[in-house]
């Protein structure tokens, strides 16, 4: 596990944005699962400068790893219509380098990405109660692959669901499609990274602490390629 403290939220993102590019400049097909939310923005940001229009990256190829349908609009769900704003539209990513998991895909999910060669590297934030992707404490276990997460879903889970669409409960879903742990964790390298002092509690938990269902990402701190990325306020309890 290798740590990385930046200063603050931009100089983290940078590193991020860096670590990526140094995927994508490889000389093979690369196959990377990125995340959506508040803390890629910036890094997102930095990506669509570096890489728009470079026509030699077009070796690069990209999986979300989760998917919240809408109830009643057709088309993307939540994931893919964040990141296509916040990235895939704006760095004019060609859309045959775009292979999108949604509910009528997620059994064949794990069969793909290996067909493909496999996850070169996953980007992941971490929730405050410890959920990366959709596996939050109660929804799945350690061994559980690409999954769907239906009316059982817990009641943090239903409330996530409600503010992914917006508050709007015509457009809540009563499932999720994500990879479990056991795909993460197939990847062959894993990257985290939080801001912001709300953050820190959870790190020192996950990272800093026993591995246990009850805290998912805990799980991460055993694979074998782990970097994770903070800024001084997400690290503070473990500086």
């Amino acid at each position: 596990m290798k740590i990385i403290v930046e200063e603050n939220y931009a100089q983290m993102s940078r590193v991020a944005a860096n670590l990526l590019l140094g995927k994508m400049y490889q000389n093979k097909r690369v196959n990377l699962a990125i995340t959506a939310g508040s803390t890629p923005v910036k890094m997102y940001e930095y990506l669509i400068e570096d890489v728009k229009n470079k026509t030699y990256l077009d070796n690069v190829h990209y999986y979300n790893f989760d998917e919240i349908p809408y109830k009643k609009k057709s088309g993307y769900g939540v994931t893919m219509n964040n990141l296509n704003k916040l990235f895939f539209e704006p760095a004019a990513i060609n859309p045959d380098q775009i292979h999108p998991l949604d509910e009528t895909n997620y059994k064949t999910q794990d069969l793909r990405i290996e067909q493909d060669g496999g996850l070169d590297l996953i980007l992941l934030g971490i929730g405050a109660d410890g959920h990366y992707c959709g596996n939050l404490p109660g929804t799945t276990t350690f061994e559980d692959l690409t999954s769907y997460v239906g009316e059982d879903a817990t009641e943090d889970m239903q409330e996530i669901l409600l503010s992914e669409v917006g508050g709007d409960e015509n457009e809540r879903p009563n499932f999720y499609v994500t990879m479990g742990p056991k795909s993460v964790m197939q990847a062959k390298e894993i990257v985290l990274f939080a801001t912001g002092k709300k953050k820190a509690k959870i790190i020192k938990q996950a990272f800093f602490g026993p591995v246990t269902n009850n805290v998912p990402a805990s799980l991460l701190q055993v694979h074998p390629n782990l970097t994770i990325i903070l800024d001084k306020e997400a690290a503070s309890e473990i500086l």
